[in-house]
Parts: structure tokens; sequence; C-alpha cells
């Protein structure tokens, strides 16, 4: 069974740390990817980290790891709040899907409280920052474990 995961990160995230750091923090997605890829390792998983600002390149993405991937993560950025064409490939995909959020969303402007992507997510996980892909990542591990018993 696979156990590789797909990592995949919506607009704007390429400016992690210099985006507004009130809210999303002073780490950069290349940290988040480190912390991601060191913590992989250790729950024996590997990692397939990727960034778009382009909702083609996410979906993909998310085409790709059909064929290959055994779960994936994804904070879909503002395509959260948009994206049919996101949660369409995602129905596709038949393996655990965590969505992620740095940001409390549910304390932010009101069109940011609805997420298709939630409508196929096993699990939201959101307002931890940068360590909710390390907490998502864990619940990928478990899930994908369960699945191979």
């Amino acid at each position: 069974m696979s156990k590789l995961v797909y990592i995949l990160n919506g607009p704007n995230l390429n400016l992690l740390g210099k985006r507004q750091p009130a809210i999303y923090g002073y780490e950069t997605l290349a940290d988040v990817e480190g912390a991601c890829t060191t913590l992989a390792a250790e729950l024996g998983l590997e990692l397939r980290f990727h960034q778009s600002n382009a909702e083609y390149a996410i979906i993909d993405w998310i085409h790709e790891a059909r064929e290959n991937a055994a779960g994936i993560i994804i904070n879909p950025a503002a395509f959260t709040h948009t994206s049919v064409a996101i949660l369409d490939a995602l129905n596709t995909f038949e393996s655990p899907v965590i969505e992620v959020h740095i940001s409390n969303v549910h304390k932010r402007e009101s069109f940011r409280h609805h997420s298709y992507v939630s409508l196929r997510a096993d699990g939201v996980i959101a307002g931890f920052g940068t360590q909710g892909y390390t907490l998502a990542l864990r619940r990928i591990a478990t899930l994908v474990a369960e699945k191979a018993k």
C-alpha cells in the first residue's frame, strides 16, 4: 500500500511569513515543508509538497494523487470558498483528505466561514497556525495505518 501523501497549498501561501504575519505568522512555506518532511520520515510516509496560485495546477495534482497517494492534506486558501472544481476533483479521490487552515477562519470575515472543500474532507484543522500541517500529517498516518490492517 502506498504511503505517499500529497500536501497541496493554494494561492498566496508562497508569501507565508511575509503576508499578514499577524494572521499567518512568520514561518515560511519552506519551514512548513521542512517540518512536514521531518515528521513524514518519522512516520514512515513519503511526501509530495506543492503550492500554486493556479487552480488548475491544484486540480492536476489531485488527479495525479488518485493514481499513487494514500492521502491528501490541502490548504486551499482562498479557493476554499470559491472552487467547486477543486471539490469535484477531491470527490474523485478515494483516500483520506484533511483540510488545513492556518488561521481560524470562523473568527474572520463571514465569507470565509463556508468551505466547498469541507464537503469532501475527512477532517478539518483550523486555527493552529502552521502546526496544523503536522497535526494533519499525524492524522493521515493513523488513517493509512488503519486502512492497512
